[in-house]
């Protein structure tokens, strides 16, 4: 049992050993810890403080550059838009144009047309009236032969008034028809 017991107090020195605090010990591990705290915060901290400022220096940057282009997009398409309002009032207006002069020579054809069937009128009626002429005085020689034989009946007999009146109504017959 003194083995045993020799073993176990050999045992709790050792463990005293452990748990004591050595000053000198405490106080290297302190100025080590402070040591491994400021070589940390030196190369390890203010690298990646760094790092995370470039970074959000660049999404900054991004983040304006994709507001810029947006933007710009909605400039472009205000643009595209006024340019298409633009091109449908163009169109509109050649369309317009278009039937303005379409109708300026339906009306140019339209007086043309008039015009030509006025002076086919005027001819006509000039044709007309110098038919009427030429009737007239193929009338007028007609009238003269049947003057000429009622002269030439008259003076071949004595005429009374009532052969008078009949030559008279016969030449109006004549006439008339």
């Amino acid at each position: 049992m003194n083995m045993a017991l020799l073993s176990m107090t050999a045992n709790a020195t050792q463990t005293q050993d452990l748990v004591t605090l050595v000053p000198w010990t405490f106080i290297i591990q302190i100025v080590n810890l402070f040591i491994q705290v400021a070589l940390i915060k030196k190369f390890l901290f203010k690298p990646i403080n760094e790092i995370l400022d470039k970074r959000r220096k660049m999404a900054d940057k991004e983040i304006k550059e994709a507001r810029e282009a947006k933007e710009e997009a909605d400039s472009l398409k205000v643009q595209y838009e006024d340019s298409l309002t633009n091109a449908h009032a163009e169109a509109a207006r050649i369309v317009s144009d278009a039937q303005k002069e379409a109708q300026n020579k339906a009306d140019t054809l339209l007086r043309e047309a008039e015009q030509e069937a006025t002076g086919i009128k005027a001819r006509a009626m000039a044709d007309i009236e110098q038919e009427k002429k030429k009737a007239m005085n193929e009338a007028k020689d007609e009238i003269g032969s049947l003057a000429m034989e009622i002269a030439g009946k008259v003076v071949e007999k004595e005429i009374k008034e009532s052969d008078h009146k009949k030559l008279i109504d016969d030449f109006i017959t004549k006439v008339g028809a």
